[in-house]
Parts: C-alpha cells; sequence; structure tokens
C-alpha cells in the first residue's frame, strides 16, 4: 500500500471519529452507517488520542514471533536465484536443496520484492555467460539449429544436438548455416557423446538436406524427419533453446561476439554446466550426467 493510500484511509477514520463527535452525536448510529463495529470505533478514538493522525494508519500484522520464518541468509539465496538466473519457485526449491541441503516448499521460493542484487551466495553455481538464439530441434537424438539474437555484427548459428533419454546436449556455433556445417556437426556430435547414437531427429531445414542425409545414413544411424511445421515435435530441443535463452543469452544483453571461436569457448562453458551441474525438474532434479549414470548402471 502506498504512503497517499494509507494517508487517505486515515482520514477516512478520522472523519467518522468527526462524525460521530459532530454530527450525530451517537457512537452506535455513527457505526451503523460506517458499517463498522463499535469495538473498532472505540479503538480508533483511543489510538487518535494518543499518537494523533498516525495513530489512524494502517499498522503491519506481520506477528511479533515467526519460529518457522524462512532464515535471512536462505531468503538471500531466493532472491539471488530469482533476480540473477531468473528461477521459478519449484526450480529455486530444487537447486537449495541440492546443493545446500535446505529444504523449503516450492511456494517458499518465491522472490521477495525488497530483495537487492547481491553477489552471488557461496556455493551457487552461476552457469556462464553467453547471449540468446532460436530453435528447431531433434527428438531420440536431436539435431537442430537456431540463430542466436542479439547485437552480433555477422550473422551466426547455434546448432544443438539433445539425447531423448538423458537430454545430454551438445551445442556448436557455425558463422555459416550449410549442409556441410549440418554434417560436420554431425561427426563432432558422434565424438562427443558417449553412447551410440542409433536414430537421428531432425527438421525439415535446407540443411538437414539429401547430402546430410545420407551422411547419417552411411554411419549405420537412422535419420527421421518430423512432420512440416509441427516443431512440437521437436519439444525437447525447443524446451532446450528456451533455457539458453532464458539463463544464458539474457544475460549477455548488450554483448558483443563476432568470433565464432570465442562464441564457441563460451557455449562450451554452458554446455558443461548444463550437462554436469544443472539439475533438471523433468529429471527428477538430477543433471543429464547422473541420469546417464544410472541408466548405465541399471542396464549393467
Amino acid at each position: 500500500m502506498t504512503e497517499q493510500e494509507l494517508t487517505r484511509r486515515a482520514k477516512r477514520r478520522l472523519a467518522i471519529l468527526r462524525h460521530a463527535e459532530e454530527i450525530t452525536g451517537n457512537v452506535a448510529l455513527t457505526c451503523r452507517s460506517y458499517g463498522i463495529s463499535r469495538q473498532v470505533f472505540y479503538k480508533w478514538r483511543q489510538r487518535y488520542e494518543q499518537h494523533g493522525l498516525d495513530g489512524l494508519r494502517d499498522r503491519s500484522h506481520r506477528p511479533r514471533v515467526s519460529p518457522n520464518a524462512t532464515r535471512t541468509e536462505v531468503v538471500g539465496k531466493i532472491i539471488y536465484l530469482r533476480q540473477h538466473d531468473h528461477f521459478g519457485p519449484a526450480k529455486i526449491a530444487m537447486y537449495l536443496k541440492r546443493y545446500h541441503d535446505i529444504q523449503i516448499s516450492p511456494s517458499g521460493g518465491v522472490a521477495h520484492p525488497q530483495a537487492a542484487r547481491a553477489q552471488p551466495p557461496p556455493g551457487l553455481p552461476a552457469p556462464p555467460a553467453l547471449r540468446q538464439a532460436p530453435a528447431r530441434p531433434p527428438r531420440p537424438a536431436g539435431c537442430e539449429v537456431h540463430r542466436p539474437p542479439g547485437r552480433l555484427t555477422r550473422k551466426h548459428y547455434q546448432v544443438t544436438a539433445i539425447d531423448d533419454c538423458t537430454r545430454l546436449r551438445v551445442l556448436r556455433i557455425y558463422p555459416t548455416l550449410t549442409q556441410q556445417t549440418a554434417i560436420q556437426f554431425l561427426d563432432y556430435v558422434l565424438e562427443r557423446l558417449p553412447f551410440r547414437v542409433e536414430v537421428l531427429q531432425t527438421d525439415n531445414g535446407v540443411e538437414f538436406g539429401a547430402s546430410f542425409h545420407w551422411q547419417v545414413l552411411d554411419k549405420g544411424i537412422g535419420h527421421v524427419y518430423i512432420k512440416p511445421r509441427t516443431p512440437r515435435l521437436n519439444g525437447k530441443v525447443e524446451r532446450s533453446h528456451r533455457i539458453d535463452a532464458e539463463e544464458v543469452y539474457r544475460l549477455l544483453d548488450g554483448v558483443v561476439i563476432d568470433d565464432a571461436r570465442v562464441f564457441n569457448d563460451k557455449l562450451q562453458e554452458w554446455e558443461d554446466f548444463y550437462n554436469d551441474h544443472r539439475p533438471h525438474g523433468s529429471l527428477d532434479a538430477q543433471t543429464p550426467d547422473e541420469r546417464l549414470k544410472e541408466r548405465t548402471q541399471a542396464r549393467a
């Protein structure tokens, strides 16, 4: 409530007190006219006699003692995660449980409005910096391209591959987008992933044309295209691009990166954080690397 609203409410209460004193001369009649109880009237009058107009202002209803209140240091971590990494309540609760062994309900992860932009609290891993790009992705083992937005002085393209089971991702930036670029990325993905790729799903972009298709088949990997104009069929990649936008590229607002090698170094930092340290709600708060180890051990 604003200062102006507090003052207006106090003046209205004073008007009620004066109405009983100067007009009706009857407290009960004034209370019926204004829809308040006599107990409230006498409480207002006592506060006015003791403190003047300030006594009629709304007072805090906060309890004097709150034994179950969230600790100040936990509030600081919640505020940082909300303002710096833009996490929602569920993600904040997940991070605090994983990295600090602090158990809070998702509703407790709502950032307090008065929070200051503090330095990262000790122990909170911070994602590396980058900037964003649009998306079109894969599924069984997916491959997709999106264009990083922003103030790059020339075009760059982020190509993304994601594993359908573990959510492991491989990312790369290229200054051009051709089938040759896609084939280079395919070789890079097969080199990076710690398991054999059985099926690759892509959209119908020109970069995934006939040359790329036959290159995939020559490597003993199945290649399927999603239905045209249905990016939801590549939902996992699309969602990962949204994560890039919210947790990485947003932090580079106003930063210009015109060197693909520098961009790839930064993107590699983000990829490592995403795969090894960032818990995922869809994986029950596991990281992709932890889910891979769990599935590998289960098969063994």
